[in-house]
């Protein structure tokens, strides 16, 4: 389905059924952009939510707020209310290990307002998008704006292993819409919409220093020390992208190198636990060409390493960028915080580093060394302003479908 603005009104018209595709439109004038609508409709179908995203940005210094309209249907609602909330769902624990109401989830109310009646005038600008909905959906119609606190956590997914089914482990968000007296009443399903969105963060346009560290070893009895020095050839890399690792093995001491490690490592945190840390190798590469080192030599390599999901498919325990049905998942990106101290923090911490070993036997033992980097996704081309002949994609989900049970 879409929806096409021409002038001050919002025409609506099946794509199936229309004879010129959006693709032709665009090839016919430059002057029409596309825009795409996300709409849910309660299982009654007395309550509708149309949405302009479901990706909520996190720019670090700001959160991009949630807005829509909600369509209801007024006779229907008689003395009770329209609520609408964004409930942050955290589940630390395998759903088939939930017995004698054991519960490994926990539900935040980030935002909570009653949408009709109005208590009191909205102290929000309404978007264009929200503008032309409201005078296409009439006045059953009403505008909403939830804005997420700034610490508020990114959505990330934990893949499960292959035996486990179930609800997988991880943070999500959803945008709730219910029919009640009470904003704290249970809701009916009948009358609820829940919609799926997710906040997420785009890399920096501008990357740091480049990473260099200079590690050194000196043996015990032994005279002279090993040096290990990496260089990355940037800081900040897209998900997909090869990482150049420049290594640099001066040899002073009187030990040999038999091999060389590199690897890209995924930090987990889930800052629920006080132990809840930990890491997993996504990319590895073993290599002995250039070895032994003997005492006295050096050398000098670059490695190449690509950390994706392809090759982890089947690991467990890695964290995954937040799902939406019908978008591929990939490796979850970097958190980024505005300061350094995140003590008041919920949720799950991502963080990326490139290590190198160096092994030099049973009784010599290794020497490596570490550099954080950051693997997040590129910020999207901005989206072009909504103009009088703009035309809106509808992606509409089943009236028979919740996304949450519980709500």
């Amino acid at each position: 389905m879409c929806i096409s603005f021409k002038g001050r009104g919002v025409h609506i018209y099946n794509s199936d059924n229309y004879n010129t595709s959006l693709l032709d439109l665009n090839e016919a004038s430059k002057m029409v952009a596309n825009f795409k609508v996300f709409k849910k409709v309660s299982p009654n179908g007395k309550v509708t939510v149309y949405l302009g995203r479901r990706d909520i940005v996190d720019h670090v210094t700001a959160i991009e707020p949630i807005d829509g309209v909600v369509v209801a249907d007024t006779s229907y609602l008689a003395d009770r209310k329209l609520f609408g909330q964004v409930v942050c769902s955290f589940r630390y624990g395998r759903e088939e290990d939930e017995v004698m109401g054991l519960s490994f989830q926990k539900d935040l109310y980030l935002c909570s307002v009653q949408i009709y009646p109005q208590l009191e005038k909205p102290d929000f600008n309404l978007t264009k998008l929200q503008e032309r909905l409201l005078k296409k959906l009439g006045p059953n119609a009403f505008p909403f704006t939830f804005k997420l606190p700034p610490n508020a956590p990114a959505s990330i997914t934990i893949q499960p292993g292959q035996n486990e089914t179930g609800e997988p482990c991880g943070l999500q968000y959803f945008l709730k819409m219910f029919v009640g007296e009470h904003e704290t009443d249970r809701s009916h399903r009948r009358s609820t919409v829940s919609l799926g969105i997710r906040k997420v963060q785009y890399a920096p346009s501008k990357s740091g220093r480049q990473p260099c560290t200079v590690v050194r070893k000196d043996f015990m009895l032994s005279p002279g020390e090993l040096e290990l020095e990496v260089v990355l050839d940037k800081q900040v890399y897209h998900h997909g992208e090869r990482i150049a690792a420049n290594i640099c093995v001066r040899n002073n001491s009187n030990k040999m190198v038999k091999k060389i490690k590199a690897m890209v490592q995924q930090g987990v945190d889930v800052m629920l636990f006080q132990n809840g840390q930990y890491r997993t190798t996504i990319a590895s590469l073993e290599t002995d060409e250039g070895c032994p080192i003997q005492p006295g030599s050096s050398m000098q390599k670059v490695v190449y390493l690509t950390p994706e999901l392809a090759t982890n498919k089947e690991r467990r325990g890695i964290a995954l960028d937040g799902q939406i049905k019908g978008e591929m998942a990939n490796l979850a990106s970097s958190t980024l915080f505005s300061c350094g101290d995140q003590k008041d923090i919920f949720g799950i911490v991502v963080s990326y580093a490139v290590k190198v070993k160096l092994y030099l036997g049973a009784l010599s033992g290794e020497l490596a060394a570490e550099l954080p980097v950051i693997i997040m996704h590129p910020k999207p081309s901005k989206i072009p302003l909504l103009k009088a002949d703009s035309q809106a994609e509808i992606e509409t989900f089943r009236q028979d479908t919740i996304d949450v049970d519980a709500m």
